[in-house]
């Protein structure tokens, strides 16, 4: 039978994620969402406490990195990807990098010992996205090292990374055997920010452009063993990095997990207080069944998470993109909860003065990023056909 218990040590991280959280993340939330300012310092204060390598930093996330992803994003869902969002290009050092490349390039791209150090993982395009293939990016190996030229589009920390791993295409007829990872290091020349986006939601977190013009970078850069073989997954060339997507994308349901959790919290405590036609608006059967049915999806949405995260920690094949199930299904569950409690909430709902507007637009971007939901439900209908 599971058991659905934590750990003590399990119980210890999320307390030590929330309190952080409580204190030092929600008193900021506005004041960041408003400026769509980087919050370096609080996350130089998330790196003393092991937060920010607590997520994606191991490559393989646990219960422990789904628990700190939903406890930050409880706080703000944008500060909580400035912490978090290295790990996605410490997901691909780890994914096709040799052990010496991951010896060299994690230190450099995970923010930890109050340290800020950033990664970036630069995959989509102007014209490509969710259709990887398309990638336009070139890399055309010359003597010792690589030229790339091409541009990459919405790259999390794009541009004021410490390291950026960039997909490109070295053969465009071998489709997914074409593709390369490289990593680049800060202060390359050929490598500058482009365009740095103001977004609906997440607004702490940066979002830029990435210019490639011939970025010189040497082959040792180049992510993955001698032409031919196979990453830590098992996988050739760039896929495996991809294939590492799926192990990366229950955290990416937590954060979704936190925003929905926060919304829930606010509504009721709003329908208990909040008095109409000589009742509390939870004794309204509209109101109480609406809570009812947010209450349902949180929980259903946190263990498709917490599964997989066990699956993905224990090494246990997700035959079934249970990784893909988790993401898909907790952000449209945040977009649900969220949407509820602003009809909840009514007008105090919709004004900015109060959170509950800021976690739909936060929770929106969940739907879109680190792959579609349909882009999801596309491989979780392949993997149930076995492809």
């Amino acid at each position: 039978m599971a058991d659905f218990g934590l750990t003590e040590e399990e119980r210890m991280i999320q307390q030590l994620a929330h309190e952080f959280a409580e204190k030092e993340i929600r008193p900021k939330a506005a004041y960041f969402d408003e400026r769509e300012e980087f919050p370096r310092e609080i996350v130089g204060k998330a790196s003393e406490l092991g937060l920010a390598a607590g997520i994606f930093g191991g490559g393989s996330p646990g219960i422990s990195s789904v628990l700190i992803a939903e406890e930050l994003a409880w706080g703000c869902a944008g500060i909580a990807l400035a912490i978090a969002a290295s790990g996605l290009a410490a997901a691909a050092i780890i994914g096709i990098g040799t052990p010496e490349q991951q010896a060299k390039f994690l230190p450099m791209a995970i923010s930890s010992d109050g340290q800020v150090r950033l990664g970036a993982m630069g995959l989509t395009e102007p014209e490509a996205g969710s259709d990887v293939q398309a990638l336009s990016t070139t890399a055309v190996r010359d003597g010792d090292d690589y030229v790339l030229n091409g541009t990459k589009r919405f790259i999390t920390n794009g541009g004021i990374a410490d390291v950026h791993v960039i997909f490109a295409t070295e053969d465009k007829s071998k489709g997914w055997g074409g593709l390369a990872a490289f990593v680049i290091e800060k202060g390359t020349p050929g490598l500058s920010e482009g365009t740095v986006w103001k977004k609906m939601g997440i607004r702490a977190s940066h979002t830029a452009d990435v210019i490639l013009e011939d970025c010189r970078v040497p082959a040792e850069n180049r992510l993955g063993p001698p032409v031919g073989g196979s990453g830590a997954t098992g996988v050739p060339g760039a896929l495996g990095a991809l294939k590492m997507l799926e192990r990366t994308r229950p955290s990416i349901g937590a954060f979704a997990l936190g925003i929905a959790r926060a919304a829930l919290e606010y509504a009721t405590e709003y329908a208990k207080e909040r008095k109409q036609f000589g009742k509390p608006l939870i004794a309204h059967e509209g109101i109480a069944f609406k809570l009812a049915d947010m209450a349902m999806a949180y929980d259903s949405a946190r263990l498709l998470v917490h599964r997989a995260a066990w699956m993905a920690a224990e090494g246990v094949p997700l035959l079934r993109a249970e990784g893909s199930m988790a993401k898909c299904y907790a952000s449209d569950a945040a977009m649900r909860i969220t949407i509820d409690a602003v009809q909840i909430c009514g007008g105090y709902g919709y004004m900015r003065e109060f959170p509950v507007e800021k976690w739909v637009r936060d929770a929106k971007i969940f739907q879109i990023f680190e792959g579609t939901n349909e882009i999801q439900r596309l491989v979780i209908s392949r993997a149930l056909g076995g492809r």
